[in-house]
């Protein structure tokens, strides 16, 4: 039961600070999972990432995971509610505040305050993931082949994903 409760608590703040989406809580993620409660180690926090890229619909569904991997059924139900049940509230009650602050100076200043700390926060995600999905120099190069792809051109992620999943079978397996 305590770890149960545990990990309501520790999922359940993890959402409430999740301005900028999943990406941005996961270098916070990964250091409460793996380094602070030493639930799982380094390696299983990525698999269960990799998983949830993979997998269809949200990605962040992987705490649902992490959840099931410590906990079992419970651990992931109890994980699901406290992840996404706080900002489905915040969400509901923000919206309606919102629309009532239309056109208001306080909205906009707002507006203004948070979206530097979203881009913060989604960067120190994406340092996060590329730290932890980026293992050797064939990785790298084929992050950064697609960033300049994706930079310059209007192409399908699928397109890139295909082939960057090619490019590392032809020249990694052996």
């Amino acid at each position: 039961m305590h770890k149960l409760c545990s990990l309501a608590w520790v999922f359940a703040l993890l959402s409430i600070v999740a301005v900028g989406g999943g990406t941005a809580i996961l270098p916070e993620m990964e250091r409460l999972v793996v380094h602070h409660f030493h639930w799982m180690g380094d390696q299983q926090f990525r698999d269960i990432y990799s998983l949830g890229q993979v997998a269809p619909g949200p990605n962040m569904l992987m705490v649902m995971v992490i959840g099931y991997r410590l906990a079992g059924v419970a651990g992931a139900a109890v994980v699901g509610v406290a992840f996404f049940l706080p900002d489905c509230i915040l969400t509901f009650f923000a919206n309606r505040l919102w629309y009532r602050l239309s056109g208001s100076r306080w909205r906009t200043a707002l507006q203004r305050g948070l979206a530097p700390v979203a881009i913060g926060l989604m960067l120190s995600g994406t340092y996060a993931l590329a730290r932890l999905s980026i293992s050797n120099v064939m990785g790298l190069a084929i992050a950064a082949v697609t960033f300049a792809i994706l930079s310059w051109r209007r192409i399908s992620p699928l397109l890139l994903i295909s082939a960057g999943a090619f490019a590392y079978l032809v020249f990694m397996v052996r």
